[in-house]
């Protein structure tokens, strides 16, 4: 068999796996960007181990071991990834100028669910809620890859000691760590229970409608009291719907200055935002992540990523909307 015949060969029996190991990588490090980098160098070292691989694992347990220890050396010194409210308490002063952008944190971000397969954001679509990858940050990399590899992969405890080199109850002790500690960060947060969206279109199209219009009553009337709003790059974020919107009220403009187009990330509801400029043309403004209250009823939490025009490009939307 040749070169080109084995090469042929791992492409067609590894690609496959590609849309899964990225929301692998993702949860591990919380960045869209790195994710794509690791997938890659997984699949360069898959490629390079590929003459020894024997079978005695299936390719995907192989390709996800690869992944994780791809991973592991990455987060070795990292900071990392939050989001603002990860940080500090909300802020008190919704129609006062923001502080220059933090741009020395390594922030959060979403990731679209294009980029994921269909299948992975349905069955694991509680893994890659926003709030719980975020969550997931505050856990030392191998409890992370631990929780990963056992509540959301399904590996048994002898399969994550072989890949971590550690012993089976070593194992379960790390897991039990990461579990008291994910419900110190987020209690609210569960890798088995999935959000319950049934309806949002009608609700993200209202939401949609009352941005574009700048309506604020109406967009008062979709928040849940205790609604959050938050815009990486900058540290502030608002608690509470009326704070939300006396922060929006004073930054939105007026009608038309604003188009939202739908899509989705991390299984959640979001939408591009383009802002209209002095010429009439429409261009890349910002992505907002939307989480529903339970039932669909009303908007929880908006994480708006501001000052990051390349992220409509993993979205793939352009950077101009006509």
């Amino acid at each position: 068999m040749t070169a080109t015949t084995d090469r042929d060969e791992f492409v067609r029996l590894t690609e496959t796996y590609r849309r899964e190991l990225l929301a692998h990588c993702y949860r591990m490090l919380g960045s869209v960007d790195d994710a794509e980098d690791l997938v890659q160098e997984t699949y360069l070292r898959a490629w390079r181990s590929y003459g020894g691989y024997e079978g005695r694992a299936s390719l995907r347990t192989w390709l996800h071991r690869i992944a994780t220890n791809t991973c592991l050396t990455a987060l070795e010194g990292r900071m990392r990834r939050p989001l603002p409210s990860g940080l500090a308490g909300p802020s008190d002063t919704p129609e006062e100028p923001l502080r220059a952008p933090a741009s020395d944190v390594p922030w959060l971000q979403p990731l679209p669910d294009a980029l994921v397969d269909p299948a992975t954001v349905v069955a694991a679509r509680g893994s890659l809620r926003l709030a719980l990858v975020a969550a997931l940050q505050h856990l030392p990399a191998r409890q992370r890859a631990v929780l990963i590899l056992r509540d959301v992969l399904a590996w048994r405890a002898p399969e994550v000691a072989a890949l971590l080199g550690t012993s089976t109850a070593a194992v379960k002790s790390s897991l039990q760590r990461a579990r008291a500690r994910l419900d110190e960060v987020a209690p609210d947060e569960d890798l088995v229970t999935e959000p319950d969206v049934a309806g949002d279109r009608e609700l993200i199209d209202r939401y949609a409608a009352a941005f574009e219009h700048a309506d604020m009553d109406a967009l008062l009337d979709l928040l849940q009291d205790g609604a959050e709003l938050e815009m990486p790059p900058y540290l502030e974020w608002f608690s509470g719907k009326k704070d939300v919107i006396r922060f929006l009220a004073a930054r939105v403009g007026g009608p038309g200055r604003l188009r939202m187009v739908p899509t989705r990330a991390n299984g959640q509801p979001a939408l591009a935002t383009y802002e209209r400029g002095a010429d009439g043309v429409y261009r890349a403004y910002f992505v907002q992540v939307l989480t529903l209250a339970p039932g669909g009823r009303n908007i929880a939490r908006i994480t708006a990523f501001l000052d990051d025009p390349e992220l409509f490009e993993h979205f793939r939307m352009p950077q101009v909307w006509a």
